[in-house]
C-alpha cells in the first residue's frame, strides 16, 4: 500500500439532485486528506455544481467517438471542459444493458485520456461465468482489450476497479479473501509485463460495499480502496466508508 495512494470514487448512477450535491460535498471536505482520493461519479448535468462545490468530479462514461452527430452522446472533451478529472468506462451496467463490447470499452478509454482525463476501467464477471470458473479469463480479456489498442504504458495513468457483476446492487459482496485473490490476479497479470507499473496501479473493489465491510476489504494487500454505488448517497456511509480507506495508510 506504501506506493498507492488509497482511493474512494462514489457513482451515483442515475440518481442525485442538487440538494445531495451540497449534502455530500460538504461531508466529503471533512474526510478528505493528502492520504485519501475522493472522487464523485454523478449524472452528466451536476457535474458542474459538484466542481464548483471543489469536490473532483468524473463521469460515468464518455462516448468513444469525436464530436459529431451522435444525438445523445457526451464528448470527453466536454467533460474535461467542465472541470471534470476522471471517467468510468466499461462499468458493468454499461456492458450489459447498453451493450458496450470490450472493443469500444477500449475506445472510450483511449479517448478519456486522449483529452486528459483519468479512467477508472471497470472489470469483472457475472455470477454464471464465475460457475463455470470463466472469472480470470473475463477478467483478462476486458484488461487485455486495453493493452492491445493503446500498449501496456497507457495503464500507467489510470485506475481499475474489479467489479463482481454478481455483487453489484445486490446486498452480495466477495468475502475480502475472494476480492484479494482477484485483486493479486489483475496485479499479477500486469507485473508479468511491467512489474512497476503493477505495484503503481490502483485497484478498486466494488460490489455491495458498505461501511460495515469496507475496513476489512481495504485491508487485504491489493485492494486500493473502492468504486462505491448505493452507500456514495449517503453521507454517513460514504464518509465512513471514506475513513476506512485512510486507515489502510
Amino acid at each position: 500500500m506504501a506506493l498507492r495512494k488509497p482511493m474512494v470514487a462514489g457513482n451515483w448512477k442515475m440518481n442525485g439532485s442538487l440538494e445531495l450535491v451540497e449534502q455530500l460535498s460538504n461531508a466529503i471536505k471533512n474526510v478528505e486528506s493528502i492520504d485519501l482520493d475522493v472522487v464523485i461519479f454523478p449524472p452528466y448535468p451536476l457535474i458542474t455544481s459538484l466542481v464548483a462545490s471543489g469536490i473532483a468530479t468524473g463521469s460515468q462514461t464518455v462516448s468513444e467517438n469525436q464530436p459529431g452527430a451522435f444525438t445523445g452522446e457526451v464528448d470527453a472533451q466536454l467533460v474535461k471542459d467542465l472541470g471534470a478529472s476522471h471517467t468510468l468506462v466499461g462499468h458493468s451496467e454499461r456492458r450489459s444493458i447498453f451493450g458496450e463490447s470490450n472493443s469500444t470499452v477500449a475506445k472510450k478509454f483511449a479517448r478519456a485520456q486522449q483529452v486528459g482525463l483519468t479512467p477508472i476501467l471497470c472489470v469483472g464477471e457475472s455470477e454464471q461465468q464465475r460457475e463455470q470458473g470463466q472469472t480470470e479469463q473475463v477478467v483478462a480479456a476486458q484488461i487485455d482489450a486495453v493493452i492491445n489498442e493503446l500498449g501496456l504504458a497507457a495503464l500507467k495513468d489510470s485506475v481499475v476497479a474489479y467489479e463482481p457483476v454478481w455483487a453489484i446492487g445486490t446486498g452480495k459482496t466477495a468475502s475480502p479473501e475472494q476480492a484479494q485473490h482477484l485483486h493479486k490476479f489483475i496485479r499479477d497479470k500486469i507485473a508479468d509485463l511491467d512489474s512497476d507499473l503493477a505495484q503503481g496501479l490502483t485497484i478498486l473493489y466494488g460490489g455491495s460495499v458498505n461501511e460495515k465491510n469496507s475496513e476489512l476489504l481495504f485491508a487485504q494487500p491489493d485492494i486500493d480502496g473502492g468504486l462505491i454505488g448505493g452507500a456514495s448517497l449517503k453521507a454517513d456511509s460514504f464518509t465512513a466508508i471514506c475513513e476506512s480507506a485512510k486507515r489502510t495508510v
